[in-house]
This record gives structure tokens, C-alpha cells and sequence, in this order.
């Protein structure tokens, strides 16, 4: 890529405009990023010029397009934002920070630190949409020069891309991004299945491909003698797409038949519908398969009418049918909308689609536990959604799941806040009743009604939480205090704790962890009690300090060593030097005979085995740790933590079960949960005697169809 290749570019669509800003901008970046390379030994200056291309493949304008160049400047350079803003004034400066990671400041882990530089940038996002675009544009070119990177960061970054980027691309309706962006990490997740399915497609390439043309061929001769103008072609499904598919329905590739889709672009939306018309007297259409989504809109603005048909020699194709906009809305989403290709004028229509943004942004900036903004992050950009209706005919999208408490807070707040009932198809139903698309919904109001707690454990929506936190936060702070400290007290019991008990220094941690100070006490209990942080969390984080604080106050003098013969514990160990010693297995690591294991001094406990692996004994004091080794375990079993990951199908976990029962694992806890992408995650506990015993159920397990890893479960 050069720079003038990005002038020609966009020419196409500003022939007039003034190459000055774009050269500007290349000379800064060409400057800052001299000396510097990328992993695979191009000079950096590629990539900015890369992510620049792509922004005039959108179109978009000079600015855009110069932040592009410039977007890594202040993040990899000594190039600073007042320097950019001095040079090409604030505009540019906000979109250029709106990309630019918090690598300054100190986070407590590496999921907090892209936590909060996705927060950053969803919020950059909400102001100006510009910034979503220069980081699809940069993450897109990352991730088609992925190969040069090592493989855990390969699988880092395309784990994160279908996880976070490719779902928001779908909700911005930028499909163009989102398939590119899927196959791209599908290839890096799980290369195998991604070559061997490249592999059979090349193979049935030809023959898909004549059958393809045959049928454009057919329809176009039909369409045109009656009197139908339509651009008609083809395009296979995405590789990632077909594998869901064949992995979610259990199927091989020959029995996907919908492997390409035909697509017809006409003027007019009349013409849509008449062409639907043609197309059904032509093909038998299959039942079950037609969808209006021009009647009725995806979330992201996707329009089309899509139908299955039968076509020539009995081969099932689908069809999709559009006007010139909504292919153009289609490709590019709400890029396609965008208010500042017009001249700065607003956009309603753009306005609108983006208010899902501005409303998750509002509980975000209240919201300081990591996992769960990460967590309702991914439940929000997921594409499932129904589709319900007010009384009056309007259309509502809520997420699946959602209930009437949902569609209650989306039609205004204080027809939520005032819920008592609700109808659904003119039915009374619970609050809890779970929609499903068609469905008409009333909500039934009473004057002076106040939500209640429980409602936050019953919506679905980022948005109806938010405004149920926000009633109990004005309700009163002393309220909010009380019930605060009362949900952390019941918490802490489950683990055994009173909160009168906690050393201060491990709250004092736990404060700081969720961004509060040490005089910020009663702030942090209102928190708990509106629901702005999670009682179940922070009661993790407690119980974790106190088992840390714990082991760090141990001492090789608060036990006696007497030297002499290697001693045997009644835990199969044998401890060189120390006898009549109560011996455990630390929580931790979880160790198991086979495993390379340390002893460590503890007071009043004895001593704990750790694996040498453990990062606990990594930093604890050399002086503290003892010699030990395995003894005889026949007679011993260990609960051990298993991690099942899986596609989800009908069966899966009885199948799971089965083996175990083969093998003579007592099973003490299992629990599967369905995904949004169609896998499942099963955790599972069971006893095992040794290292060899849980290797054998490993690898049993991998035998299931559908399993795709298994792995042990530790903190080490």
C-alpha cells in the first residue's frame, strides 16, 4: 500500500478534495514510526497506511482517514495528543485517543487492563462512531498478518476478534467486517477444522460452481422475459458459518445443502416483492424458510426477504433479495448512514441505531467489576434478538431471553419503575415470562409501584438493569448502605466469613480493586446496594485475600523440625526432616500423585503440598519450603476440576456420564451451559487416584463426539 493508492481511493468518491491533511498526516506517522517493524520485518509504517486503505474502501472522509495514519503514533511513539491536536486540531486528537490503549497505567491483571481499554473505546465510540471504524480497520489488518505472531497470541487475538469484534461489526450491521473477521479467527482457533473444510469446499468448488451459474443463468432468463430488471449473483457462505452449522446440527458437508446464496438487487422495494413472486412460480419454495426482513428490520438495519427454494435438478438454494440502499446497508452497515458524510447534518435514523450504544454506556460508567462488564459486553453485542410489539403495531427488539420487565423499561423508565403485570397475546403472565418473536405486549402499571431487587436477577438487558440500579441509587444512600452491608455479610457467610473478622488489609485490597479509596467505605456498601458492583464477586475477592494473608503470615518456627528419618504422613507423603506433621493439599494447585510437588511451612496447619508449578510457591520465601515426595496413595482419591469445552447437542452430557462410569470415576459435581455460539462449557468434579488415572479420563473424554478440549482446573 502507498500513499498514492489511498489518493486514488479517494478520489473514486471526493474527486476535488485536498490531499494536504493526508499528507500531513503521512509525513507525522512516517517520522514517528521511523526505525520501528512489524513481526513479520516490514517497516511499521505499513500497517497505519493499511488501516488507512480500508477506511477509504468505507469511504470515509479526510479525517477519518488521517487518524487512520495516525492511530498508533501516541500509543508507540513519543508523539503525544496535544502534539496531534497542535498539528491537526482536536477533532482528529479525540478520534486518534479514541483508539489509543491505557498502556500508562498500572492494572492488577491483563483482563482488567482490556477491560478497561475496551471500555475506553466504547465510550470514544458513543461520542463519535468514526473511532469503531479506524479500530475495525486496525483490527482487520492485525488480523490478516496474524501468521508472523506466536501461537498463544495468535489465539489471544482471534479469541478476542470473534468474541468482541466480529459480534459488534454484526450489530453495526458492517457484515462486510464481521465475515472477514470470523473466518480470519475460525482459522486461528481451530486450524484443523478450518483446513481440512477448505480442503473438501476445493474439492466440490466446481461442481458447486456450475450449479451455481446455472440456476443465475435460469433465473435471469426468467426474470427478464417478465419484465424484471435485477443484477443477480452468487457468493459461497463463510467458512465460519458453514462450520457452525455442520458442528450445531451434527452434519457432515454433504448434507449442508445452502452452501451458496444467490442474491438479487433490484430498484425498488415493489420490485422485491414482485421478484419473490416470479421466483416462488419458478422454484418450489421449502416451508419454513422465507423471513421479511424488509417488513420487519434486523436491529442493525439489515433488510432483505430471504427464501429457500428447490431449484434446477432438485438442488435447494437460498436467495436472497434487496433494493441498490439495502445492499449498500448490507456491506457496510451503519457506516453506510454515517451523519458526517453529510456534511455534519444529523441523522435520526443513524441516531436511533446507536442508542443501544449510549444506553449500555450508561450502567458501563457505573459498573467497575471487570468480568462482569466483559460478560454483559458479549450478551449485548450477541445477534440473537426477538422481535415483540406494543399494542399499537410498533416494533420492539430485545435480546433473547428477555421478559416483560424488558419491554417495559424500553418503551420509558417510569413505565418500568411503576410495572405490576403484564399481557402477552392479550394473556395475563408472570413479570418473568420469557418473549418470544410476535409476541404483543401490555404492561400494567400502578401508581406509587417501586421496582424491586429480585428484577435485577430476572431482566435481560443491559438497559433495564442500568435503570433499576439507578431507582435503588436515588432511593437513599443510607438504605443503599445498609442492604449493602447485609448482602456482603450473607455472602461472606457462605465461605465461612464475618465481615467483623476481615483483616484490614485485605479489604483495603478489595476497596482498591473495584476503584475506591480507604475513605470511600460507605460508597462501596451503596454500590452493593443499588447493584452497581456484584455481591458474589467481591465476596470471591474477599475469601481469596484472606487464604492469601494466611499463607503469607506462615513461619518455619511456628512448627517443630526434628531431624532424623524421612517421616510418612497419613496423607501418602513423605517429608524429609519433619515428623508428626499434619500434612494437606493446598486448594490452590490442587496436586495429584505423578505431579513434581513442594512442601511449605504454614502456621498452625502443618504443611501444604503444592505442585512446583504452583505460582504461589514460585513467590513464596525460600526458607519456608521442604523436601517432600509421594508415598503409597493406592487407598487415596483427589477431587479434581475438570473443564469441558464442547459443541453443544442433545445427549452430551448423559454421553460424559457414561464415561466416567466406565472408568470408575465417582462424579461429585457436574454442570454444563449452553453458549450463544452454539458450544457448551461442562464443569465437573471427580475423584481420581493419580496423574496416570486423570490422564486415561482425559483422554477418554476427548473420544466423545463433539468435545473439543478438556483441561484441568487450577489456580496455579
Amino acid at each position: 500500500m502507498t500513499l498514492e493508492q489511498i489518493y486514488d481511493n479517494i478520489a473514486k468518491y471526493a474527486p476535488d478534495f485536498d490531499r494536504g491533511l493526508i499528507e500531513r498526516a503521512w509525513k507525522l506517522a512516517e517520522s514517528a514510526h521511523s526505525g520501528q517493524v512489524r513481526e513479520s520485518g516490514e517497516a511499521y509504517i505499513i500497517h497505519p497506511l493499511a488501516v488507512a486503505e480500508i477506511l477509504t474502501e468505507l469511504e470515509q472522509d479526510l479525517e477519518t482517514v488521517a487518524a487512520g495514519i495516525l492511530h498508533d503514533v501516541v500509543e508507540d511513539t513519543e508523539i503525544t495528543l496535544a502534539d496531534i491536536e497542535a498539528e491537526f486540531g482536536p477533532e482528529i486528537a479525540l478520534l486518534v485517543d479514541g483508539v489509543t490503549k491505557l498502556m500508562r497505567l498500572r492494572f492488577q491483571s491483563k483482563a482488567q487492563q482490556q477491560a478497561e481499554n475496551l471500555r475506553k473505546m466504547f465510550m470514544a465510540m458513543a461520542s463519535d462512531f468514526r473511532v469503531i471504524l479506524i479500530k475495525f480497520a486496525d483490527r482487520l489488518h492485525n488480523m490478516r498478518t496474524l501468521d508472523y505472531l506466536p501461537a498463544s497470541r495468535q489465539k489471544d487475538m482471534a479469541r478476542e476478534t470473534l468474541e468482541i469484534y466480529a459480534p459488534l461489526a454484526h450489530r453495526l450491521g458492517i457484515f462486510r467486517f464481521k465475515w472477514e473477521l470470523e473466518d480470519l479467527s475460525f482459522r486461528y482457533l481451530h486450524p484443523r477444522e478450518y483446513y481440512s473444510l477448505v480442503a473438501e469446499l476445493r474439492q466440490r468448488r466446481a461442481e458447486r460452481e456450475e450449479i451455481m451459474h446455472r440456476i443465475i443463468d435460469y433465473l435471469s432468463a426468467s426474470l427478464t422475459e417478465a419484465g424484471l430488471k435485477a443484477d443477480i449473483t452468487g457468493r459461497p457462505k463463510h467458512l465460519y458459518s458453514i462450520w457452525q452449522k455442520m458442528t450445531q446440527q451434527q452434519k457432515e458437508l454433504s448434507e449442508i445443502y445452502d452452501l451458496t446464496a444467490i442474491r438479487v438487487v433490484v430498484n425498488t422495494v415493489r420490485d422485491c416483492y414482485t421478484v419473490l413472486g416470479q421466483i416462488h412460480h419458478l422454484c418450489k419454495p421449502i416451508p419454513g424458510h422465507f423471513k421479511d426482513y424488509i417488513a420487519m428490520p434486523k436491529s442493525n438495519g439489515y433488510q432483505s426477504l430471504h427464501t429457500t427454494v428447490v431449484a434446477l435438478k432438485g438442488n435447494p438454494v437460498e436467495v436472497q433479495i434487496r433494493t441498490w440502499d439495502m445492499h449498500r446497508m448490507a456491506e457496510y452497515g451503519l457506516a453506510a448512514h454515517w451523519r458526517y458524510k453529510e456534511g455534519g447534518k444529523g441523522d435520526r435514523q443513524f441516531e436511533e441505531k446507536l442508542a443501544w450504544l449510549r444506553q449500555f454506556m450508561e450502567w458501563q460508567t457505573e459498573t467497575k467489576d471487570t468480568n462482569e462488564f466483559i460478560e454483559t459486553l458479549k450478551v449485548d453485542l450477541f445477534d440473537d434478538e426477538v422481535l415483540v410489539f406494543t399494542p399499537k403495531g410498533d416494533v420492539i427488539d430485545l435480546p433473547i431471553g428477555a421478559v416483560p420487565l424488558d419491554f417495559a423499561y424500553r418503551i420509558h423508565t417510569d413505565i418500568g419503575n411503576s410495572t405490576v403485570g403484564s399481557k402477552v397475546n392479550g394473556k395475563l403472565v408472570p413479570l418473568d415470562h420469557q418473549l418470544q418473536t410476535g409476541d404483543i405486549v401490555e404492561i400494567i402499571t400502578q401508581k406509587g409501584a417501586t421496582p424491586s431487587r429480585d428484577w435485577l436477577k430476572t431482566v435481560k438487558s443491559s438497559q433495564a438493569r442500568t435503570k433499576i440500579r439507578q431507582w435503588f441509587k436515588r432511593e437513599g444512600r443510607e438504605q443503599n448502605i445498609e442492604k449493602g452491608r447485609e448482602l456482603l455479610l450473607r455472602e461472606l457467610k457462605r465461605f465461612g466469613l464475618a465481615l467483623a473478622e476481615i483483616d484490614s488489609e485485605v479489604f483495603a485490597s478489595v476497596l482498591k480493586r473495584y476503584n475506591y479509596q480507604d475513605d470511600q467505605e460507605d460508597d462501596f456498601f451503596a454500590a452493593l446496594g443499588y447493584g452497581g458492583l456484584s455481591t458474589v464477586s467481591v465476596g470471591r475477592r474477599i475469601y481469596e485475600g484472606v487464604v492469601k494473608l494466611r499463607e503469607k503470615e506462615m513461619t518455619l518456627a511456628d512448627v517443630e523440625v526434628i531431624k532424623g528419618e524421612a517421616s510418612k504422613s497419613e496423607a501418602g507423603i513423605t517429608v524429609k526432616g519433619v515428623d508428626n506433621l499434619l500434612v494437606h493439599f493446598s486448594r490452590c494447585c490442587k496436586p495429584l500423585p505423578g505431579d513434581e510437588i513442594v512442601g511449605y511451612v504454614t502456621r498452625g496447619r502443618g504443611i501444604s503440598i503444592h505442585r512446583e508449578d504452583c505460582s504461589n510457591i514460585r513467590a513464596a520465601a525460600p526458607e519456608r519450603l521442604l523436601e517432600v515426595q509421594w508415598g503409597s496413595s493406592e487407598n487415596q482419591i483427589f477431587p479434581v476440576e475438570l473443564v469441558i469445552n464442547a459443541w453443544d447437542r442433545k445427549g452430551l452430557l448423559q454421553e460424559i456420564m457414561n464415561v466416567l462410569g466406565e472408568l470408575k470415576a465417582n462424579i461429585l459435581s457436574i454442570n454444563g451451559s449452553g453458549l450463544k455460539d452454539g458450544s457448551a462449557q461442562v464443569h465437573l468434579t471427580v475423584e481420581v487416584h493419580s496423574l496416570e488415572h486423570l490422564s486415561k479420563i482425559s483422554d477418554k473424554l476427548k473420544t466423545v463426539k463433539s468435545i473439543m478440549e478438556v483441561s484441568r482446573q487450577t489456580r496455579a
